[in-house]
């Protein structure tokens, strides 16, 4: 008991920490039980991080930001109407032909797996390969049986992304509009004494931001360069797979690795084994590569440097309970997991003579 009250004096006497602790379970509870009604909101405040520079720039050059905010959800509207009567419509026709493709997709490689016994004796055998091919087999009747009995759960999709196609854009602009104002109103609920919990959010606020605006723009690169690419190669749905490349930026380095399967069998059912496909292949390498070395420490050089190991954790664990969202969310919720440990208020060292020596929370508050 007294090991439990020690503890509790030592770091959570202060009246700062229990407010911060107090606010990352209230948002904790807020994602767990009410985050899918939501979701239009959290998209809203995406898009709002995204264009609030924009706004910003505008203000600086003397335009009202009730103008500015105007200004930029019109061009945020023209995208919408774009996305929705240009790009939607030719993603899902390409989707529907690679649907009809699926079963020769499925048998082309089946049969060059079959082949690799004979070309790999030592290494293979028909056992082996004939237990893998088991494994692959899929009844594409029942699939598309499948597909057309959840038609109507497709149908509600459809009207659900409708709602999110007229109300995102509005909530943007009142976001964008009457910011000042709701930041205001938010602080209201941050005690007066608020230091840590100020110190906490600016750094994630800055974090967030950087890395919502430099995903996006990551996103829209890369998923012009693998068009690119993949039209100059003369590759089969080429638009769809380049979104898919891009969006696959949302999981790091997983979803790199993740979409080579489906290029290189793109790749494979059109070509075969010939040099068109090794020539796919090492180009998406290549892009993969000028993603991850060069475009991805340009856009997030002012980001929190976290180790490859934490951000997978983070992927692995707020994916698994807030699926699409937690994926896109895992870097900056792992930045405020790290901005609150960093934070946090630690007893003093002391020294072998007795003399007290700085921790890193000192040498910031000095700083």
């Amino acid at each position: 008991m007294n090991v439990f009250r020690a503890w509790f004096s030592r770091y959570l006497a202060d009246p700062q920490v229990v407010s911060l602790v107090l606010i990352l379970l209230a948002g904790l509870v807020l994602v767990l039980f009410v985050g899918q009604l939501i979701t239009p909101v959290l998209a809203a405040l995406v898009v709002a991080y995204l264009f609030d520079s924009p706004v910003t720039a505008l203000e600086r050059l003397h335009v009202p930001r009730s103008l500015g905010a105007a200004l930029v959800s019109i061009v945020l509207i023209v995208i919408v109407v774009w996305i929705s009567f240009a790009l939607i419509p030719l993603l899902t026709r390409q989707a529907g032909q690679l649907v009809q493709e699926l079963p020769r997709l499925i048998h082309r490689t089946q049969d060059w797996i079959g082949g690799l016994p004979d070309r790999y004796p030592a290494l293979i055998t028909n056992d082996q390969i004939n237990a893998l091919i088991g494994s692959m087999s899929i009844d594409i009747g029942a699939l598309r049986q499948a597909l057309l009995s959840r038609s109507l759960m497709v149908g509600a999709s459809l009207l659900y992304l409708a709602v999110y196609l007229v109300l995102v854009p509005l909530m943007v602009f009142f976001m964008l509009r009457d910011k000042h104002l709701l930041m205001r109103w938010c602080g209201g609920f941050v005690p007066e004494n608020g230091a840590l919990l100020h110190r906490v959010w600016n750094e994630v606020n800055v974090q967030l931001g950087n890395y919502i605006r430099g995903k996006a723009l990551e996103i829209i690169i890369v998923w012009i360069a693998a068009y690119a690419t993949f039209w100059a190669l003369g590759l089969n749905y080429a638009m769809l797979l380049s979104a898919l490349v891009g969006f696959s930026v949302l999981v790091p380095y997983v979803g790199a690795f993740g979409m080579t399967i489906p290029v290189v069998l793109v790749a494979y059912t059109q070509w075969g084994m010939e040099t068109e496909t090794l020539t796919v292949l090492v180009a998406y390498t290549v892009l993969q590569m000028l993603d991850g070395n060069v475009l991805v420490p340009i856009l997030f050089s002012e980001a929190v440097d976290l180790h490859p190991v934490a951000i997978i954790t983070a992927v692995l664990f707020f994916g698994g309970i807030w699926g699409f969202w937690g994926i896109f969310f895992a870097i900056p919720l792992a930045t405020l997991v790290h901005a609150v440990i960093k934070a946090w208020p630690r007893r003093h060292r002391l020294a072998a003579g007795g003399e007290r020596v700085a921790t890193p929370n000192d040498e910031n508050a000095a700083a």
